[in-house]
């Protein structure tokens, strides 16, 4: 019996599903070992469907049946073999999973046993060779299963064999090949195989090599022992390895190449080529004829093999599941890709699908049935498969079979179209096979020819008796059935707008017309497009605006229209049943595009000569062109002079003149029309103007001053635009008053500004006559005016006298002297130095005050109070202090009180405010209070006013409605004290209030200032 399906967990879904795998089974290779009882091995099979989807396995094509003692299970999907026989079990399985849709079959999945027996043999005879002559040393791995890998033992374990360009291990034969035996080679070898999936390892019996005694082998060519075969299939992304090697004396070298002459590719590693060339990842470019070369001195010999590309089939092209009516037909298409080509099969609910129909008919990957009936349900696959693989894909196909049914496409109960229009009215009825279809208007039948080959009816050039009640009524064998829907038919929509062409000029508005008739049962919607593209009202920079009023008006607006808003309008109106446009051409007429290809002809010192192509004129004829430049030393663009004066509107050369020498310049191009100047072009790119003779002479020379015995001179440097040329420099020319000769100095630096001449018979004070000029790499300037300059003076001779010092205050200090004659031939004085320090400071870090002019005292500033200074005065000019006068000092008066006038009191009282405060009473080290000053104002940034009183209250009338600042300071001899806080006192609404300087309260307006009979007033 067969074995019993496994329901597997239900999909949770109420939506039916064919069965489809999520989990194939893989082939395995199983390790056989004697020591291991129960030997078991799992194939997975898993499937998503609903119904969930049941299993069943086939080994080797035939379905699997348990013996008495089953030793094969199911859990879901998965096949579990238990006390695996590698006779009875090893072969290829498949996975069969099915529903109440059909039958699908996985992939083929092999079990194969992995082993590896004993060597028979347990002694070997002994190798004799001579000393130079090659040997190879024979493995013969015992029964196996499974990769093996070799390596040999030289003598005892664990001293194996290593290879080298002499000795060669053959992972193919397991055999030890020596290209030229050597003394040392002498020695026990034996063989160890080692089964890459079992991890066993055996070992063969020893093989002696030994030496002939009758000589030594003389030199030979090489003699190849290893070779591959003739063809080597290669699997497409595997890593091929294919050995050579040769026996000879000397030792042979391998070397490997492509007949075909193609380099190898980088993938593949030359130097570790040797005996073994290996390439990884091989590609359909790596297919081709390979040699190995095995050369010495005695000389060479070559083997040649093919390495052939092969793929296992992919796919490409896949049946897709479908649904097909009963009586219709069905073509599936199969692709696979593969080398050798791959061939195909077809399967229907797991079984191989043989074509006993004329119905049903499979070419290659091409499976076709027509006439499709109810028994052709279920579940497909093809096959794609060549000799290294096969590959599956399923498709499930559906037959229907269904009476006609307008439950889900009833027809449209209303369709509208427009009078002289086309009307399409579709029938869409769900029925299985198709069958067929008529049309009534109300009780009349229509004529077939109006009823198209899908069943739906077309009405052309509709009129208005077309309108009324439609019914299709759809009929196959397993029945009849029926829907209706009302035509009617509309008055169409016209746009009374002719089309036109409209032209404005930037800035200006326009209205574009859209007007219409239409059917006034119809709702009307108005588009506009610009250029094709749709118009965003409320975007565009609020450019736009809808202005049709009426429902048959669209009509739009554009304000202060823009070059760009050129081109074309389209008006698109459209109801339910038609759609209509039409279109205005806009021209925008503005100022002209900037020009294009400033060129610099050709440029002199003073000219340059400008050609340009026009931009577009925008509608509207270039009149004039404007040509500005611009320099390093300008600010931005400015006009320039041209020849002619000015540039015609066909003109495209300008000369431009008056330009200044050996200057960089760029130049642009304005276009002018009736409507306004243009942007400008781009600028031209730099060009210099020639050099030439300087033209510009320094400006502001002037000088005096510096030492003795020397003639200053200074000037403003030229600017460099005005240089004219590279090289530049100054000439100074200078004479004394009178005479008749120049003596001339060379300034060569472009941003000197001072020459100093300097000569011992140069008399103090004298003046000279002087004058400065230009030059440049092309020649000298031109002077400029001449001027007077005189030399350096001496100091003032003198020392001023009768020196007075008198103390003001505690910070100031009044100094008093005799002046010294103002001008006394060549010791001018042009003022005095004032220098003090205080007793306990050196003469060397006292403060400097200087005079101007003939003043004979002067007031110093800031020196602290109780401090005695010592003062001197000396006369200055150009050329420094004279002479020190006697030193004089003066102690200055105490500091004034440091104490603020404490307490401030206010109040008022008959429209008066009179204030009190607390006497100051003056530190020891402080000068005595002598009185106060009071200082009001009416507002924060106002100058204030000044009361002096010499007691401690004072009485004021003010204006009702303002607001008052207020302070109090002590002063005596030493000066001003430390002043009060401020007292705000505010506007007064009431007759009476009172506050004090921490405490404000109001205060009553009042209309005048008075003070008390102790007051006195400095305002």
């Amino acid at each position: 019996f067969m074995l019993s399906p496994v329901l597997v967990s239900p999909i949770e879904s109420s939506v039916l599903q064919s069965p489809v795998f999520t989990k194939q089974p893989g082939s395995i290779v199983f390790p056989v070992d004697s020591q291991e009882k129960n030997r078991e091995v799992v194939f997975s099979c898993e499937a998503q469907g609903s119904p969930s989807p049941l299993y069943r396995w086939k080994l080797n094509g035939t379905a699997i049946t348990p013996k008495s003692v089953s030793h094969y299970s199911l859990s879901g999907g998965n096949l579990r073999i238990s006390h695996l026989d590698k006779d009875q079990d090893a072969g290829t399985y498949q996975c069969l999973a099915f529903n109440s849709f059909g039958t699908i079959v996985s992939r083929e999945a092999s079990l194969t046993f992995a082993y590896m027996e004993n060597f028979k043999t347990h002694r070997r005879s002994s190798v004799s060779v001579r000393e130079g002559q090659g040997v190879v040393l024979l493995c013969g791995p015992p029964s196996h299963s499974g990769d093996l890998t070799f390596s040999w033992i030289f003598n005892e374990y664990p001293s194996f064999v290593k290879q080298d360009t002499r000795r060669f291990i053959s992972q193919e034969t397991g055999n030890l090949y020596i290209a030229k035996v050597e003394p040392s080679d002498v020695g026990n070898y034996t063989c160890v195989v080692t089964n890459t999936v079992t991890k066993t390892r055996v070992q063969g019996p020893p093989t002696p090599l030994v030496l002939r005694s009758d000589g030594i082998m003389g030199e030979y060519e090489p003699k190849i022992e290893v070779q591959f075969p003739e063809i080597v299939h290669v699997a497409k992304g595997s890593t091929v390895k294919v050995e050579c090697f040769a026996l000879g004396n000397p030792v042979p070298s391998i070397s490997w190449r492509r007949m075909d002459g193609i380099p190898f590719s980088r993938k593949v590693d030359v130097r570790k080529a040797s005996g073994v060339l290996e390439i990884p990842y091989f590609q359909q470019e790596d297919t081709g004829t390979y040699e190995c070369v095995a050369e010495n001195s005695r000389g060479r010999n070559t083997v040649k093999g093919k390495l052939s590309f092969y793929a296992p089939p992919h796919l490409i092209e896949k049946p897709q599941d479908v649904q097909k009516p009963i009586d219709d037909s069905l073509v599936w298409e199969c692709k696979a890709t593969g080398k050798p080509k791959p061939s195909y099969r077809w399967m229907k609910n797991g079984e191989n699908l043989e074509s006993l129909e004329e119905r049903i008919q499979v070419a290659n990957g091409l499976l076709s049935i027509s006439r499709l009936m109810l028994s052709d349900i279920g579940m497909y696959q093809c096959v794609a498969g060549n000799k290294h693989g096969e590959v599956y894909s399923n498709a499930e196909l559906k037959v229907i079979a269904v009476a006609p049914d307008f439950s889900q496409n009833q027809l449209r109960s209303h369709t509208m179209v427009k009078e002289g229009g086309d009307v399409l009215m579709e029938c869409r009825p769900k029925m299985s096979p198709w069958g067929g279809i008529s049309w009534r208007k109300g009780s009349e039948t229509l004529q077939e020819i109006s009823i198209l080959d899908n069943g739906n009816l077309r009405i052309q050039n509709a009129t208005k008796p077309d309108a009324g009640l439609y019914t299709c009524v759809a009929r196959n064998q397993f029945g009849v059935a029926s829907s209706s829907g009302t035509l009617m038919v509309k008055e169409p929509t016209i746009i009374t707008t002719p089309p036109s062409t409209l032209d404005v000029t930037v800035g200006e508005s326009i209205v574009l017309p859209c007007q219409v008739t239409h059917d006034p049962s119809l709702e009307l919607k108005f588009t506009w497009f610009f250029n094709e593209q749709l118009i965003h009202f409320g975007n565009h920079g609020g450019y736009f605006e809808k202005v049709g009023g009426q429902h048959s008006a669209g009509d739009i607006m554009i304000r202060n229209i823009q070059l760009r808003h050129a081109g074309k309008y389209t008006c698109a109106v459209q109801t339910k049943v038609d759609s209509i446009s039409i279109a205005a051409d806009l021209v925008v007429r503005g100022p002209p595009g900037p020009p294009t290809s400033i060129h610099v002809e050709e440029i002199s010192d003073t000219t340059a000569s400008l050609s340009w192509r026009p931009g577009p004129d925008n509608h509207s004829p270039v009149t004039t062109y404007t040509i500005q430049a611009r320099t390093p030393f300008s600010l931005g663009w400015q006009a320039v002079t041209t020849v002619p004066e000015v540039v015609g509107g066909r003109r495209l050369t300008a000369t431009v003149i008056d330009l200044s020498p050996w200057v960089e310049y760029e130049f642009r191009v304005l276009a002018s029309n009736a409507i306004g100047t243009g942007e400008p072009s781009k600028p031209s790119k730099q060009a210099r103007t020639k050099e030439t003779s300087p033209k510009v002479t320094p400006a502001n020379v002037s000088g005096g001053g510096g030492s003795r015995s020397e003639l200053v001179i200074t000037w403003e440097p030229v600017p460099e635009e005005l240089q004219n040329g590279g090289g530049f420099g100054y000439v100074v020319a200078f004479r004394p008053y009178g005479a008749t000769g120049w003596m001339q100095a060379a300034v060569p630096s472009s941003e000197a500004s001072k020459y100093v001449f300097k000569n011992e018979s140069i008399q103090p004070f004298s003046p000279f006559q002087v004058k400065v000029g230009v030059y440049n790499n092309e020649g000298e300037g031109p002077f400029g005016p001449v001027i007077t300059i005189y030399s350096a003076e001496e100091e003032p001779g003198r020392a001023p006298t009768r020196i007075r010092a008198k103390s003001l205050s505690a910070s100031e200090i009044e100094v008093s002297w005799k002046a010294l004659p103002w001008n006394t031939s060549k010791r001018r004085v042009l003022g005095y130095e004032l220098r003090y320090w205080e007793k306990r400071e050196k003469e060397e870090a006292a403060s400097v005050q200087r005079t101007v002019g003939n003043q004979t005292s002067a007031i110093i500033r800031g020196v602290r109070g109780s401090n005695t200074y010592y003062v001197t005065v000396r006369a200055y000019n150009t050329a420094g202090a004279g002479l020190p006068s006697v030193t004089v000092n003066v102690t200055t008066k105490k500091p004034p009180p440091s104490q603020p006038p404490a307490k401030v009191m206010w109040n008022t009282l008959n429209s008066k405010i009179i204030l009190n405060w607390e006497q100051v009473k003056a530190l020891e080290n402080e000068s005595e209070v002598t009185g106060y000053k009071v200082l009001y104002k009416r507002n924060r940034h106002s100058r204030p006013s000044v009361m002096e009183t010499n007691t401690t209250s004072v009485e004021l009338s003010l204006p009702m409605d303002e607001e008052y600042f207020i302070q109090i300071k002590p002063f005596g001899e030493g000066g001003e004290g430390s002043s009060s806080r401020q007292i705000t006192i505010p506007r007064i609404p009431g007759p009476n209030a009172i506050g004090s300087a921490t405490k404000v309260s109001t205060l009553s307006a009042l209309s005048t200032i008075a003070l008390s009979f102790t007051a006195r007033t400095s305002l």
